[in-house]
């Protein structure tokens, strides 16, 4: 068995190989120049440059945050320093 994973081995490796070149020349021929890049930056200017980016964090992290509900404490230090166990 480990023969014939030894034997195995190096083909399927090579496929992947082969097959991953594929992918990368498929990305390369619809991807964007880095002339086309410097082209667009200097055709924007400084447009954008006063303006802060919009921090979109809080809005996410308030989101995350635990809902109170009436009626629920949060629990506190002594409850979980004393778990109460079933007898």
């Amino acid at each position: 068995m480990h023969g014939l994973a030894a034997l195995l081995f190096p083909a399927v490796l090579m496929l992947f190989a082969m097959g991953m070149d594929k992918v990368q020349a498929r990305i390369d021929r619809v991807s964007v120049s880095n002339d086309d890049v410097d082209e667009f930056i200097d055709r924007t200017g400084s447009q954008n440059a006063g303006k802060p980016p919009r921090d979109p964090a809080p809005a996410a992290l308030h989101e995350l945050r635990p809902h109170r509900f009436p009626g629920h404490e949060p629990a506190t230090a002594d409850h979980a320093a004393s778990p109460k166990r079933a007898s």
